[in-house]
């Protein structure tokens, strides 16, 4: 069946692949835009906590307007990349978006602002990943875990750089600085002058924006889905088992991984403890998601998933249970191995069941199920535990909820994927580039 789209139509073959030259402009773009995040993820809550003396609750329920503005924009986003066919442009637009928002951040200074102004933000932040991915996938010489590692391991070098320099940069900023171009002060403020990373995580996200507008707009990356086919993707029950475990697995471990630097706070670490235990969490990343399809092709896309919610469930475990700081330290290494198995696994894994032009829309749907909805729950309901019970609360849940998921995982998803509901092939995952017939 011939697919509509901006160049010559398509048959049930598998169109052409983009040039491969696309790849250091995939890689750029993936290491600011993960930059950028790098430089707020880790630190926004702690900002929220100590320098705006917001309450646990409140810091959850800034948290949690992330994940939930990004139920309607995820969809949308990824609807109008595929009905359109202008990916490319699509994905420069939410960079820029993105870089307004963390300027408008910086000038928050109440709840309801933090509120209004996150929410602002992630109108164009939370589609900007799923956007990320399905651009790749469609501009990758071929469809491989080996090739999307090994783009998507520039993110994550790019997300260290970002978290191992900036407590540097902060320290010569607050020595430089004159006092009055530092923030007032606020009930039990922390770090004085740490909103200059909403600046600096502007910056990045502005190279994303001019490095994505040289991505070529090619036959794969402009595709377009027609009018309702989305009702593809709700047929395919397969999809709904992966959104399912997407859920579960977010609603699991992301309230925890937002709230991470106030437990560390709370068990006598500082600024740089922090991004030193981040900087542990990417020395397993970086050589896992390089060499993503060697481990594809040994143990399968669920043996992927599996590892990866299983040291998910160890990390927060021992981070929830053991008091000795140098045992949280140890066991945060455990985060590459997550991201490696669900938060790379499982886009790949939908990206192997559903159709080509609707391959942003099925990253966004994975997105606002999966991972939003998830994700609202979570930040709202660690934030609570954090408040009622202690900072080690949300950790201990974590641990083990996410070892039962861990052990239903065979009895959700089928060791290998397949497509369902369509007539048009989409790429299967595999762990090594296939010669074009």
């Amino acid at each position: 069946m011939a697919a509509a789209g901006n160049g010559p139509p398509t048959t049930n073959s598998e169109p052409r692949r983009e040039p491969r030259s696309s790849s250091p402009l995939l890689s750029a773009v993936w290491w600011f835009v993960l930059g950028g995040l790098g430089l707020i993820f880790p630190f926004y809550s702690l900002y929220l906590r100590e320098n705006a003396g917001l309450s646990g609750t409140q810091v959850g329920a800034v948290m949690a307007t992330l994940p939930l503005i990004g139920l309607i924009a995820q969809p949308f986003w990824g609807h109008l990349a595929d009905r359109t066919g202008r990916r490319v442009t699509v994905l420069a637009a939410l960079a820029f978006g993105t870089c307004l928002g963390y300027c408008g951040l910086a000038f928050a200074n109440s709840f309801s602002s933090f509120i209004i102004g996150t929410a602002l933000l992630a109108l164009f932040s939370t589609p900007l990943l799923p956007g990320c991915v399905s651009l790749s996938l469609a501009l990758l010489p071929e469809p491989t875990g080996a090739a999307f590692g090994r783009v998507r391991v520039m993110g994550t070098i790019g997300f260290g750089v970002s978290v191992g320099l900036f407590p540097v940069v902060l320290r010569a900023y607050q020595r430089f600085s004159p006092a009055s171009g530092q923030p007032a002060a606020a009930a039990g403020e922390g770090e004085a002058g740490l909103r200059i990373m909403f600046f600096v995580a502007a910056l990045l996200l502005l190279l994303a924006t001019a490095t994505t507008l040289r991505l070529p707009e090619g036959r794969v990356v402009s595709l377009r889905a027609r009018r309702g086919e989305w009702r593809l993707l709700v047929r395919n029950g397969l999809f709904a088992r992966v959104l399912i475990f997407t859920f579960l697995a977010y609603l699991f471990i992301q309230g925890p991984m937002v709230l991470f630097p106030i437990l560390v706070r709370a068990q006598g670490g500082g600024l740089e403890a922090i991004s030193r235990m981040w900087l542990i969490m990417l020395t397993l990343e970086i050589p896992l998601l390089f060499y993503f399809g060697v481990g594809l092709a040994r143990m399968g896309p669920r043996g992927v998933i599996a590892i990866g919610i299983t040291a998910a469930a160890v990390r927060w475990g021992v981070s929830g249970f053991v008091d000795d700081l140098r045992w949280v330290y140890l066991v945060q290494v455990l985060h590459g191995v997550t991201v490696w198995g669900v938060i790379l696994g499982v886009p790949l894994y939908v990206d192997a069941i559903v159709p080509q032009r609707l391959r942003s829309t099925g990253q966004g749907l994975l997105a606002m199920i999966g991972v939003s909805l998830g994700s609202i729950i979570s930040n709202v309901g660690a934030g609570w535990l954090t408040e009622v019970v202690g900072p080690k609360a949300p950790a201990r849940v974590a641990g083990v909820a996410a070892g039962l998921l861990a052990l239903a995982l065979p009895l959700m998803l089928p060791a290998t994927p397949q497509r369902h509901g369509d007539d048009e092939p989409a790429p299967r995952v595999r762990d090594s580039p296939k010669k074009e017939q």
